[in-house]
Formats: C-alpha cells, structure tokens, sequence
C-alpha cells in the first residue's frame, strides 16, 4: 500500500505542444541544446522549431550533436566541457532516450568537477555525492520507449570498462519542463522498427514495475495504464506512423511508464539488457529488451511468481478471457509478432554464447540493485539460461 511520490516536471502533453515551448518559464538565458549525431530532428523540422521557439522565447543556444544511440561517457564529458566554456546555464534535451539520459548527465557534469564514473555507484564507479546541484534540463521528447522526461536517471556507457549504469538518480536532476509532443513521433523518417523497439521498452518498464516487489497502489496504477495503451495501440503505430491517435496513445504510455519507474523500480531485465548492450553498443535497447523477454517473464511464470498479476497484464495487452499466468506469455509474443520483431535474433548483433556468463556477472555487478525487486530470486545461473533460450 505505501508509496513515495515526487514528480516536479511540468509536462506539456498533446499534439502540438511544442509550439508552446516560448510561453513557458524557462530556467535559463543560454542553453546547451542536445541532440544525437542523426538526421530526423533536422529532416522533421524539430530542430528548426526548437531553435525558434527558444529564441522566441530570448534564449541563446549552443548545439551539441553527438550523442549516440547508446550515449558514450566520453560523449557526456565532452558536452558537459561545451555547456561549461560556452556559459550555458541550463540543458535542453532534443530527441529520444539516449539523448534525454546524456543530458541530464552533462547537466550534472557541467556543475561538477571530476569524471563521470567519479558519481556513479555500482561497477567500478567510486559512489561519491555530486557537491554541486546540476544545471536545470528542459526535455523534448521525440520517441515513445524511456519515459526519460519524468524520471531522474540517465543510463551511459563507459567504454572504458564496458559497464553500462543508471547515473544521477538525484531529485535535483528531474526535468523541470518536458514538451511531450506526438506530432514529433510521426516521422517518416523513423522506421517502422524503432516505433517497436521503442513502445516495447515503454512496455517492460512497466511490466517490470507491476510485477517487482517495489509494486504499490501507486505504481500499479501508472503501469497498468502503460500496458493497456501498448497493448491497444502499438500495432497501429508501427503499422502506420502518421497515425496520429495512435501515437498519442503510445505516448501516453510512455510518459505513463516513466511515473510507473518513479513510483516502483524495474527488475532485472533491464540490468540483463544494459550489461548486454554494454558488450554490443550497436543493440538497440528495445531490441535487447524484446529478444530476452520471452525466456525472461517464462522464468518467473514457471516459479509462480505473482500468477494473478500476470493474468492482469495479459488482460491489459489485450487478452480480456486470460485466466492462467501463461497467457500473458501468449500475448506478448502474439504483439512482438504483430509489430515484426520477433525474428530478432542475437546472433545478428554479434552475441556468442560463451559472452553469457560474463554478461550476466556484469548485469549483477553494475545494476545489482534492480535484482532486489525482483519478484523471486534469479541466480547468475537462472540469467545464463534466460540468454542461452533467447539465443539463435
């Protein structure tokens, strides 16, 4: 029943939005603006938009544009060293995940001296406290998977030690304005494929919080709402991008699976993902997420872990005669088919299965802590076969 609930973004929400960006009250006169090294904010006219909606608003701006799909330490230091010699006092975060979570992170640097992994527990990171409050983060979301604009994380890669781990964490690092604008997600210029790897992040974030012992009144209702929005509205998405209600909804759910995180915490699936992503930066973290997650959700069905949450989830996909917890089983597999991604194979992003056992050591060793919630124990063995049945 209990819960801790602190939300602080103001999120502008809904078709169009952006283009009340220049109305708001902005933390800031200059601001480093991030975006990836792509070209969809460009070809969609988002950056053209973004830039004028801040100088509307009389702010100067410093583009920073090399942020990769998986955001690298070394990028994040270089664009907090940009926002700190080019005097900009707040971040803002043009793009989808990878680029919400590298700005939040420059916006901690930028504040602060020292490297990166100095702040950061787990790993080889040293778990100091940031002295220094971080520049405030303005965040424009255009993907639905992360639920970044409303949480305090930001997931980096260190390629140094491949080790990859939520940073920050810290209340301060809250975006205090996020434009969630689905006129934004319905370019064609995404593929149909990242719409899905995308949505099925949103998805897992919140499946994972409905199922962890971190679960409450609270999160139940936020991830409940992610699901059902997934459930009945993905498929259209992908199918076609210029579907406009449709990807309001997958935003919703997307927004929604960011609270769901607020209030609960993700299992352990994501600690899989992230140390595997780590090994192979080129995965796409839904992509990742999608590939283990049949073995991962079979694992605690055949414990009998939760049976009658997993009957609500299958439900909530979309299955309203589910009765027993394989059904959710089914009705996941029957969505990764529907949106094409269920012949993602591991083996394409140049997995081996002699990488298991380190992979699934590096997930307990860098983002231990979402095991915790897991809904019964998973042992380093029981992840080393979750990745050997999701291996072809």
């Amino acid at each position: 029943m209990s819960y801790m609930m602190y939300a602080p973004t103001r999120v502008l929400f809904g078709a169009g939005q952006l283009n009340r960006l220049h109305e708001q009250a902005l933390p800031g006169r200059k601001a480093l603006l991030v975006i990836t090294g792509g070209k969809s904010v460009r070809e969609n006219g988002a950056l053209d938009r973004t830039l004028e909606e801040l100088a509307h608003a009389g702010v100067q701006t410093v583009l920073f544009d090399k942020v990769q799909a998986n955001p690298m330490k070394s990028t994040v230091m270089a664009g907090a060293k940009a926002a700190r010699e080019n005097g900009c006092d707040f971040v803002v975060a043009l793009g989808g995940g990878s680029v919400m979570d590298a700005a939040k992170i420059m916006a901690l640097m930028a504040a602060n001296e020292g490297d990166l992994w100095d702040y950061v527990s787990g790993g080889t990171g040293k778990g100091q406290t940031p002295p220094n409050a971080p520049l405030p983060v303005v965040c424009i979301t255009t993907t639905a998977g992360t639920g970044s604009e409303v949480d305090q994380w930001g997931v980096v890669n260190n390629e140094e030690t491949q080790e990859k781990i939520g940073c920050g964490g810290l209340d301060s690092l809250f975006p205090v304005l996020s434009v969630v604008d689905p006129e934004l997600m319905a370019s064609a210029s995404v593929p149909p494929q990242f719409t899905a790897y995308q949505g099925f992040d949103a998805l897992f974030h919140s499946t994972e919080v409905y199922i962890g012992k971190m679960a409450n009144l609270m999160s139940d209702m936020a991830a409940l709402t992610a699901i059902e929005n997934v459930g009945g509205y993905l498929v259209r998405a992908v199918t076609d991008g210029g579907d406009k209600e449709a990807r309001e909804h997958v935003a919703f759910a997307n927004t929604m699976s960011g609270y769901s995180m607020v209030t609960g915490c993700c299992t352990s699936e994501h600690s899989l993902e992230h140390a595997m992503s780590a090994c192979h930066p080129n995965l796409p973290h839904g992509a990742g997420l999608i590939m283990i997650s049949l073995a991962y959700y079979q694992h605690f069905v055949d414990k009998g872990c939760c049976p009658e949450r997993f009957v609500r989830m299958a439900k909530a996909l979309g299955n309203a005669d589910a009765q027993k917890p394989q059904d959710f089983i089914s009705a996941l597999a029957q969505l990764q088919g529907a949106c094409g991604v269920d012949a993602l194979k591991l083996s394409d992003y140049g997995f081996k299965p002699e990488e298991f056992d380190g992979i699934a050591r590096s997930a307990r060793e860098t983002m231990g802590g979402l095991f915790f919630a897991d809904p019964c124990e998973l042992t380093h063995e029981d992840c080393v076969e979750i990745l050997k049945k999701s291996y072809r």
